[in-house]
């Protein structure tokens, strides 16, 4: 029990540069009592309206439930959302020394449409092309000179197609981080899946990886340690986490040449939405710190299911992470 609570003791004490796409997870709350007589849809009666933090944002709020400290690093629009977007940074106690606005991009916001607790229309609006020379200029020389006076931990970089993370940006940041002895940890998406060369963590999902290599990968052992040796040989990461949806997550330390599946613990599931956020902000967190692959791989899997148990995005709960994780060891 003191091993776990000095192990939480010294995960609160990192700080976390988080770089990507950042979004409002704008919720719409009704019911639903009758089908509308214009077109064969059901018509959903307002109640109430909702704003979260998402994308990278997400990921600044599961590291600051866990106890550490965030620095966020996107750009989001000279909007009106994104006036919404600092205010919810702000309400949530999470700096905004790392955001950039500007007058050539949108405030990405994803608008759930929802009755009770199912979802019924999803509406998208962001600008998804990559930002342009000069804002991206402008972006790296912020995170370059706050790289040069703060003390960080570990970088997660977490992408999601928006934008922010270009090959050139994507680049920057670890050779920036490799410089300082900084390990990161990344969350990719398919654009530039191989792009991110020499990560010290790399987690994508497994839809991802079948995707992105040139081989059928199940979730398997076998499969699994054959799309990590693949990933290695192209990225020269030492950590390959793998994650599984209902049958946990394969982690790979390159440094022992041994991988492992997790499997997750029987939960009620009500939502997987920000799963990956969560568990990314936790291996990271396990980075910071020098856990073992196996610790790492147990905490992160724990903090990815528990999530998954609230409807909508949601951070970790760091007490009840505690508590799950001490009856486990």
């Amino acid at each position: 029990m003191l091993e776990t609570i000095s192990l939480f003791d010294k995960l609160a004490q990192a700080q976390v540069l988080i770089v990507g796409d950042v979004m409002i997870d704008r919720y719409w709350h009704g019911k639903v009592n009758r089908i509308s007589p214009e077109a064969p849809v059901p018509v959903v009666e307002l109640q109430r309206t909702e704003d979260r933090l998402g994308g990278a944002a997400n990921v600044a709020l599961n590291i600051k439930a866990m106890g550490a400290t965030p620095y966020l690093f996107s750009v989001i629009g000279s909007d009106t959302e994104g006036g919404d977007f600092l205010n919810l940074m702000q309400q949530n106690g999470l700096p905004t020394v790392g955001i950039v606005t500007s007058d050539e991009r949108i405030t990405t916001v994803k608008t759930r449409i929802m009755a009770g607790t199912q979802q019924m229309l999803r509406i998208d609006n962001e600008i998804v092309s990559e930002l342009s020379a000069q804002l991206e200029r402008d972006f790296l020389m912020k995170f370059k000179d706050f790289i040069k006076k703060q003390n960080i931990d570990v970088i997660i970089l977490q992408d999601y197609n928006k934008g922010v993370l270009s090959a050139q940006t994507i680049e920057t940041v670890l050779s920036e981080a490799t410089q300082n002895g900084i390990p990161t940890a990344v969350d990719p998406k398919k654009q530039h899946f191989l792009s991110y060369k020499n990560a010290t963590l790399f987690k994508p999902n497994l839809k991802e990886i079948r995707d992105a290599v040139p081989f059928s990968v199940q979730p398997e052992w076998a499969s699994l340690q054959n799309a990590s040796a693949f990933l290695n040989e192209k990225l020269h990461n030492r950590f390959t986490m793998i994650t599984l949806s209902d049958k946990g997550l394969y982690l790979n330390d390159s440094f022992t040449e041994g991988g492992a599946i997790y499997p997750t613990q029987p939960r009620n599931i009500a939502d997987v939405s920000g799963a990956g956020d969560t568990v990314i902000s936790v291996a990271a967190l396990c980075l910071a710190v020098g856990t073992d692959s196996r610790l790492m791989a147990q905490l992160s899997n724990l903090a990815g299911s528990q999530v998954c148990e609230v409807a909508g995005v949601v951070p970790v709960n760091r007490e009840q992470l505690k508590k799950e994780f001490m009856n486990l060891v």
